[in-house]
């Protein structure tokens, strides 16, 4: 019988990090299940991140310490058949380090973030001038570069990658069971119902645009809105703050009524991947979104929710959602439907496997007994 696949995967977070938990370690079981000997080096730890929460920095000893730790486990890469990377293994090291670092081994890189435009829209002409193009460097060496959406996926191919895949940012079917009828739970309490965004006090800033839409509405009709992981400040406006726990985040969603996703327009936001709408959907919930980056491939207007780019757009759909508990029923229940046949890890763990045993038959090397292996 064949050795297993080795796989040396490099995160850039550990469990806090929403990224790393949703494209590397929900997957984890899945590849394990599918025969994988899967390795894991963050290069961020979850007491690192919290460090950073309350100070707004990692500290330079701290980030001495994260990169030397990965580049120690980049001169262990031989041992590997391959190594799956988060977004990049060296932030801000140089292009030809990082390569060399990686040299022998086939590796595959994910984003779910357009990191690119750190490096080519910096304000600092100098980074861009060194850095500008050294994503696509990388990505130009890598067997298979996988995007959360076209957009990602197009700068990889833009870049000459060999290979491209898109895979959704997903969740585990597991961890949203199908949702109760909320509206008739909020008939039965007499609660206004609730309209929900979910993020980070980074991505809060986004709320600002329903500024207008949700004063223009809480003139007219009772709702509160649900800011989960972040803290808004709309007067005039029902806000309710609850605190982000992985545990409790689906629970605090399924009491709610309709899931927003503002976006600004900018090149960053066109490679978000729309977690938070696949999230609202997966809970039941109908959901209304900016026309930016890949909402319009996950929004269908009229069968699960609505695309709003205007305040009057916003307070449209909104209002006639607050409004008509049937219609909320419906589009939620579409939504659910399409997560369950695509934007689940139950439907691309499979895929994933298959996707990354197809770089070991594409890049064939030597057996374990390797002396480059030792």
């Amino acid at each position: 019988m064949s050795e297993p696949m080795r796989i040396l995967v490099l995160t850039k977070y550990g469990s806090l990090g929403a990224s790393s938990r949703l494209r590397f370690q929900q997957y984890l079981p899945w590849l394990r299940q599918a025969g994988l000997d899967v390795t894991v080096q963050s290069l961020l730890s979850d007491d690192q991140v919290l460090a950073r929460y309350r100070s707004g920095g990692y500290g330079i000893p701290s980030l001495l310490q994260a990169y030397a730790a990965r580049a120690r486990a980049l001169t262990r890469r031989r041992r590997f058949d391959l190594v799956w990377i988060e977004k990049e293994a060296l932030p801000w090291w140089p292009l030809w380090l990082e390569s060399t670092l990686l040299r022998g081994v086939p590796y595959v890189l994910d984003y779910d973030d357009a990191v690119f435009h750190n490096y080519d829209l910096h304000a600092n002409p100098l980074v861009r001038r060194l850095y500008g193009r050294r994503l696509d460097g990388l990505m130009a060496g890598a067997a298979l570069v996988v995007g959360g959406n076209r957009y990602l996926a197009q700068r990889a191919q833009e870049s000459g990658a060999r290979r491209v895949e898109v895979l959704p940012t997903v969740i585990d079917l597991d961890r949203y069971p199908r949702r109760a009828e909320m509206s008739a739970i909020t008939a039965a309490t007499g609660e206004a119902p609730r309209i929900v965004w979910i993020g980070s006090p980074s991505t809060a800033r986004y709320l600002e645009l329903l500024r207008e839409p949700l004063q223009a509405l809480a003139a007219n009709r009772p709702f509160t809105l649900r800011v989960i992981g972040g803290e808004v400040d709309l007067p005039g406006v029902p806000v309710e703050i609850v605190p982000w726990s992985e545990a409790t985040e689906v629970e605090s969603l399924c009491a709610c009524q309709v899931g927003v996703m503002p976006l600004f327009e900018s090149p960053w936001e066109r490679g978000k991947c729309g977690y938070k709408l696949i999230q609202y959907m997966a809970c039941g919930l109908p959901v209304v979104a900016s026309g930016v980056g890949v909402n319009p491939e996950l929004v269908r207007p009229g069968e699960n929710g609505f695309l709003a780019d205007t305040p009057a757009e916003w307070t449209e759909a909104l209002g006639g959602l607050l409004a008509d508990a049937t219609m909320r029923d419906r589009l939620g229940a579409d939504g659910r439907r399409r997560v369950e046949q695509s934007y689940c890890v139950q439907q691309t763990g499979p895929r994933l496997a298959a996707l990354l045993r197809s770089v070991r038959q594409s890049n064939p090397r030597g057996s374990h007994s390797d002396g480059a292996r030792s």
